[in-house]
């Protein structure tokens, strides 16, 4: 598996599994999550994607609970979680409204909460969720800064930012933001187009994209895209996933997918995506199917 360095010392793999969804099966018992775990391992997917909020803020614990059974596994892998939003669930039961909370004190609980939760003692890259229209970017920067002088985490980025709100909370940090998870995928193709891919690509920055399978979408309907799919799939013996989860493999800009299953087949095979190759009119058949028009 191919391995992408963001800083220094953060090196992620090329593909990486998400975990939105674990708490979401009808098995959450920690041998089964350490199962999901260790498939990806087998495969060099090293690198495991999480939020405080996933799973309405269970997700962490069900992982924290595998590595616990499992303690070898944490050195084994690269741990991204998310924060910065309230919902009225949980542990924010008693919020009156969903929000999202940039404020040096909620990021700093929520890092103390997700180590304690996830039993690890650093997290490797922490993404501040959501913009959040009410951010102070000063007091924003200064509790992530802060965290990775503490050592509590290793790097930092966002996810889902705009380039102009990337550079707000850039301006004022003496850490870099090194990476931004923003949605991208054959029924998402606006970031090609928008600014948002080509602004990183610039600063070299590789993005990570989440639901690169338009959640589920590109699998299981039918239309334009799913037919040069299946095409596809009968030329190189994959999968429609695998080509799809390609075709954001082929871009120069490095994109990182973040792929999110239950199912522990579907785990196995996610690597698959890996072995497809697309030139650039292949490519440019995809595109053009998704946006549903010839480019003009």
């Amino acid at each position: 598996m191919e391995r992408v360095k963001l800083s220094p010392d953060l090196e992620l793999s090329r593909l990486i599994y998400g975990m939105w969804r674990l708490g979401d099966d009808s098995d959450t018992s920690a041998g089964h999550v350490a199962a999901k775990i260790k498939a990806c391992l087998d495969q060099g997917i090293t690198t495991f994607d999480q939020a405080d909020i996933y799973g309405g803020y269970t997700a962490e614990g069900l992982m924290g609970a595998a590595l616990k059974a499992d303690p070898g596994l944490r050195s084994k892998m690269e741990i991204v979680t998310k924060c910065g939003i309230v919902a009225p669930m949980g542990v924010y039961a008693t919020a009156s409204v969903k929000h999202y909370d940039t404020s040096r004190a909620h990021i700093e609980a929520c890092v103390d909460r997700s180590l304690s939760e996830m039993g690890i003692e650093r997290i490797d890259l922490l993404l501040i969720h959501r913009p959040d229209p009410f951010m102070d970017h000063h007091e924003t920067a200064a509790a992530l800064d802060g965290l990775v002088s503490s050592g509590k985490v290793k790097t930092v980025g966002v996810s889902n930012f705009r380039p102009w709100d990337f550079e707000l909370l850039q301006s004022v940090m003496s850490t870099q933001l090194v990476t931004n998870q923003i949605e991208i995928s054959l029924a998402h193709l606006s970031p090609f187009t928008n600014g948002d891919v080509a602004f990183h690509q610039r600063l070299g920055r590789h993005v990570m994209a989440w639901s690169p399978l338009g959640g589920g979408s590109l699998m299981t309907g039918e239309g334009p895209v799913q037919h040069i799919l299946d095409e596809i799939t009968n030329d190189q013996g994959a999968d429609r996933a695998a080509v799809a989860v390609a075709f954001l493999l082929a871009h120069p800009a490095g994109i990182l997918p973040v792929l999110g299953t239950n199912n522990l087949d579907r785990i196995k095979m996610i690597a698959d995506a890996a072995k497809v190759t697309l030139d650039r009119q292949t490519w440019f058949r995809l595109y053009e199917a998704g946006l549903g028009h010839e480019v003009p």
